[in-house]
């Protein structure tokens, strides 16, 4: 998979697509060692998953002045036992980061966020029918526009998975 050559698509335009397979990136800042492997456990219940290295990185946001914990990031390849919308896998998704105890409201009240899990879709794979006279099922991946230009370890991680060096679950 050549990344440059992907489309970049904003996920609002997605959301009633077909899906096959997800490129993920998780991140923690808090208590990544019991929110990781569980929402792995509930990735490998949606299909079989591949995992990337799992980086320690500082919050890109820290300063002198407000230092902040440092995340655990794992990039995961997930191809779905069947196909599901797009909409509906954002939505499961959301719902793994609930079951870590994931506070939103209380992240924006205070200046240091502990985030127990957060989920974000780097790339999708849809299966389309583009042509029936070829008699191909045609499937593509695509980038996530709110996602894209991806973080250092999230393109590290993607770079591991592709060249399949990824650890199978």
């Amino acid at each position: 998979m050549n990344l440059e050559t992907l489309k970049i698509i904003a996920p609002e335009r997605l959301q009633q697509q077909s899906v096959t397979a997800v490129l993920l990136a998780l991140g923690s800042n808090y208590q990544a060692e019991k929110h990781l492997p569980r929402v792995r456990e509930s990735l490998a219940a949606l299909g079989k998953i591949k995992l990337s290295t799992a980086f320690k990185n500082p919050d890109f946001t820290a300063t002198v002045e407000l230092p902040k914990p440092n995340y655990t990031n794992q990039c995961i390849y997930l191809s779905l036992t069947s196909p599901v919308a797009f909409g509906q896998l954002q939505q499961t998704f959301k719902q793994f980061e609930s079951d870590c105890e994931r506070q939103r409201l209380i992240e924006t009240q205070t200046a240091i966020k502990q985030v127990t899990m957060d989920i974000d879709i780097l790339l999708i794979k849809l299966s389309n029918n583009k042509n029936s006279l070829s008699n191909k099922n045609m499937s593509e991946w695509i980038m996530m526009a709110d996602r894209y230009p991806f973080k250092a370890h999230e393109s590290a991680g993607i770079e591991e998975l592709i060249a399949g060096s990824g650890t199978d679950c």
